[in-house]
């Protein structure tokens, strides 16, 4: 597997192995709108023209489940008009621009939203330090965030991005539904693996009816807990199988209640629940973590444990890291 192979699938077409992924960076009005802020900060990150797709940072599809102050929202038609910008910028950097669409669930907080968080279950979020007890959802309550997923994917659309990618890693909503550490409920939502990845098919299949079946949608998966109790690595195959049935483009792993970092710091370091989804599906597999040096991207490669690499903090650190360290093994 080299840097420079293009990959095809279905209706997305990945100039290299080389992805940017989502990263905060609470630069948004304090409506969620897009700023001059956010359009220079991934002009500067993308002006290498190097990645073959980036994805943009989690943005709320629901202002109860806005994660932090000065988060990006996609949550209502006047996020439209800033995030077609943004899309620009990314697209115009000769990468595929993807939006991330989210909702904090337990992981929200009072003190930003106004109102008390919500969850699958009443249990406090393992990964987060807010002391908000949240509310448990109702089956009305649940359906309703489906619309709401469903219509940020189609303003994502609208506003010019090429996919959207659903949040369900990092002890988020989508998440907390799919691990087993915070999903306790005794009905259609809850259960067995299938029960616990309900809503993520509806949310799925209810935007491929919307935006067609040839719309990519990206889904980061929070794949393992790390945690006494968590998801297993049998139950994530399953849950990513079934991912690929309804309709998802591209799986991108990361972790779940152990939010992106675990005491392993070698680059690719979530291999170890990245290598088992990767031999069970037949979509492209995203990896970030502990990249440092381009000859990292290339060892990752060479391990078979995903199709493309994720490179963020080396690149939120410092602009030029592209430039450096893969500008030579790309365009060689």
């Amino acid at each position: 597997m080299n840097i420079k192979d293009k990959i095809i699938s279905n209706n997305i077409e990945f100039k290299n192995r080389v992805v940017m992924p989502p990263m905060a960076t609470a630069k948004a009005d304090d409506k969620g709108h897009i700023t001059n802020e956010i359009l220079k900060y991934y002009e500067e990150k993308t002006s290498c023209k190097l990645f073959s797709a980036v994805i943009v940072e989690h943005s709320y599809v629901d202002e109860r489940g806005k994660a932090q102050n000065n988060q990006t929202s996609i949550s209502d038609d006047s996020d439209i008009e800033g995030m077609r910008s943004l899309a620009k910028v990314i697209k115009d950097n000769n990468s595929l621009a993807v939006l991330q669409i989210s909702h904090a669930g337990s992981a929200a907080k009072k003190d930003v939203t106004g109102m008390d968080p919500v969850a699958p279950s009443a249990i406090l979020n393992p990964a987060s330090k807010s002391t908000d007890m949240p509310v448990e959802l109702n089956k009305s309550q649940i359906k309703d965030l489906k619309d709401k997923f469903i219509d940020a994917a189609e303003r994502a659309k609208e506003a010019g991005f090429d996919g959207v990618e659903l949040h369900s890693a990092h002890a988020y909503l989508l998440d907390q539904f799919l691990s087993p550490l915070t999903n306790k409920r005794k009905d259609e939502y809850g259960g067995n693996i299938y029960g616990r990845i309900k809503l993520h098919l509806d949310i799925i299949k209810g935007i491929r009816v919307k935006l067609g079946e040839d719309y990519p949608i990206f889904l980061r998966m929070g794949a393992g807990d790390f945690m006494e109790g968590g998801l297993s690595k049998e139950d994530s195959v399953i849950a990513a199988m079934e991912f690929e049935k309804a309709g998802v483009n591209v799986l991108d792993i990361s972790g779940g209640m152990c939010f992106y970092t675990i005491k392993d710091t070698r680059p690719g370091y979530f291999d170890v629940i990245s290598k088992p989804i990767f031999e069970a599906v037949n979509i492209p597999v995203i990896l970030t973590g502990g990249v440092k040096k381009g000859t990292d991207v290339m060892d990752i490669l060479d391990r078979n444990v995903c199709d493309l690499v994720g490179i963020g903090r080396s690149v939120f650190k410092e602009s030029d890291w592209m430039n450096r360290e893969l500008k030579g093994l790309i365009k060689e």
